[in-house]
């Protein structure tokens, strides 16, 4: 039995959406009950990496050591912390077509693989907020944040990669609309949604 974690990065603002994203509906729950429900699914210990005094009732929740510097502090606070496993599936809440199969598939190239990372790469670029990092990331993602460096594409040059392309993706019928997030009320309304 591979060692799996899976963390839901909540810690995001969106002003244009006029509410928080995590608490956003979609389809009779929350943005944020759809992520952690998708990740129970394929993983054994589920989190959510955001600010305790909003989502401690919702599950256990890690806190980022760099606060306000985005994504790349998300990942970096799920891969030091506590529950931190061997393979870590990072998943924005604002991701909501993702599907249990997709993250199975996921995890299951990571295994295979082995590589420090396993990203998602469609036409529309990286999609390193639905991906696998093992613990080592951490280390770059430490010493990217102390220099002041907030990007996470820059690091995947340092470290070897498992990269899932967009005709992979389509062979085994996934579609890259997958990765489509929630950034406008359009958006929302454009994946089933609801404010």
């Amino acid at each position: 039995m591979n060692d799996i974690a899976g963390f839901v990065l909540a810690g995001g603002q969106s002003s244009r959406m006029g509410v928080d994203k995590a608490f956003i509906q979609w389809q009779g729950s929350t943005l944020l009950q759809r992520s952690l429900d998708l990740l129970s699914g394929v993983a054994p210990r589920v989190a959510i990496v955001g600010p305790a005094q909003k989502f401690s009732a919702y599950g256990t929740v890690v806190e980022d050591q760099f606060l306000g510097r985005g994504p790349l502090a998300g990942i970096h606070a799920a891969l030091r912390s506590p529950i931190a496993a061997d393979f870590n599936l990072i998943v924005a809440v604002d991701i909501p077509l993702l599907s249990e199969a997709f993250l199975r598939f996921l995890l299951e190239q990571a295994v295979a693989s082995r590589s420090a990372a396993t990203v998602p790469r469609t036409s529309e670029g990286w999609q390193p907020l639905c991906a696998v990092y093992r613990r080592e990331f951490a280390e770059l993602a430490d010493a990217a944040l102390r220099l002041g460096r907030n990007k996470i594409d820059p690091l995947f040059a340092d470290l070897e990669l498992r990269v899932i392309q967009d005709n992979e993706l389509r062979n085994f019928s996934f579609s890259p609309d997958l990765f489509r997030n929630i950034n406008t009320p359009e958006d929302l309304q454009h994946a089933g949604g609801t404010a």
